[in-house]
């Protein structure tokens, strides 16, 4: 997809916009998984996500070789869209983004914010999506897909910091949405000549990858109604599957409540706000705990944007029965 010359060119232009993120070691963290572990910090971008860096690629070839684009069109649930939002106003280029009803009222301001103009339809990220494709040709958009080559070499750049600052990762754990996150991570690695094991991590309630990755095929499922709206993917990229059968160990899948648990870890041991995509890969570690004795593990906190009233009720009730027993 992309050599390690190509991948140093695309840090280059993430880097225009968006320094290095830290990579923490955590002792709190530590002595919850009884391990050593490394988080990447995605949460600090200049959206608040990984997903920054694909946009800054995407656009950036997009201007060059297509000057007089009159605009784009993307679906997301909300960190796509700030992606390209962002990504789109650095280049003077219309945005036009897509959203499920009901998708988070936060990201949603945050699209308009950066200068997107928002559209709401369907009831999940599919239906958006197509409903996105179909606006395109009508309207003489360029529709960018959730999941492209200048997308994962764009959000690789993340894996080449952290694997270059921590090359003596054991495993690594990364949430997966439409994929461009663990494809990045694979690429990465494998240019870099590491051993890295690489785990994906999915939601019980949308869970298309795991079954997919099972399969060896693609497998759609009905719904995909995690609170995680960031793994809530109904429908797996087929090239990005293929990437993660080829170069991940396995995918794990954590239940909204165990997410819930690790965003609730994340805040009493770092004070780091996770989004549930982001929470994940802890949920997921946590989840194989025995399996990591002696082993240094990388976390990726993909994100931190969470709703305000989904994260207090994600906090609330254990923060105030700490609070009882505390008192």
């Amino acid at each position: 997809m992309f050599d390690l010359a190509e991948l140093e060119r695309a840090h280059e232009i993430v880097g225009q916009a968006v320094p290095p993120t830290a990579a923490h070691t955590w002792p709190l963290l530590a002595q919850r998984l009884g391990t050593s572990v490394v988080v990447k910090h995605e949460n600090h971008t200049p959206i608040g996500a990984f997903k920054v860096r694909g946009g800054l690629v995407y656009l950036e070839r997009l201007k060059r070789e297509r000057p007089n684009t009159p605009g784009i069109i993307s679906a997301t649930r909300g960190n796509h869209g700030q992606s390209l939002a962002f990504a789109a106003g650095r280049h003077g280029v219309p945005a036009v983004i897509y959203v499920p009803r009901g998708n988070s009222v936060e990201k949603n301001r945050a699209m308009r914010a950066f200068g997107a103009e928002l559209v709401e339809h369907g009831e999940d990220f599919q239906a958006a999506a197509e409903e996105a494709a179909r606006h395109a040709q009508f309207a003489g958009l360029h529709m960018v897909p959730s999941f492209h080559p200048d997308l994962v070499r764009g959000v690789a750049t993340y894996a080449l910091e952290l694997l270059r600052a921590a090359p003596d990762l054991d495993v690594l754990y990364v949430p997966i949405g439409q994929g461009s996150g663990i494809c990045g991570c694979i690429m990465a690695r494998d240019l870099l000549g590491l051993k890295t094991e690489i785990v994906g991590v999915q939601s019980t309630e949308a869970p298309s990858y795991a079954l997919s990755f099972a399969a060896g095929e693609v497998v759609t499922t009905e719904t995909s109604n995690t609170l995680a709206d960031g793994m809530a993917t109904r429908v797996p990229v087929a090239e990005a599957l293929a990437i993660i059968r080829k170069g991940a160990s396995r995918i794990v899948q954590v239940t909204d409540d165990e997410v819930a648990a690790a965003v609730r870890a994340y805040w009493t041991d770092t004070h780091n706000l996770a989004e549930g995509a982001g929470a994940a890969p802890l949920a997921a570690a946590l989840q194989e705990k025995d399996r990591l004795v002696g082993k240094c593990v990388g976390l990726i906190l993909s994100g931190g944007n969470v709703d305000f009233d989904l994260f207090r009720k994600w906090i609330a009730p254990e923060a105030a029965a700490a609070h009882r027993i505390a008192v």
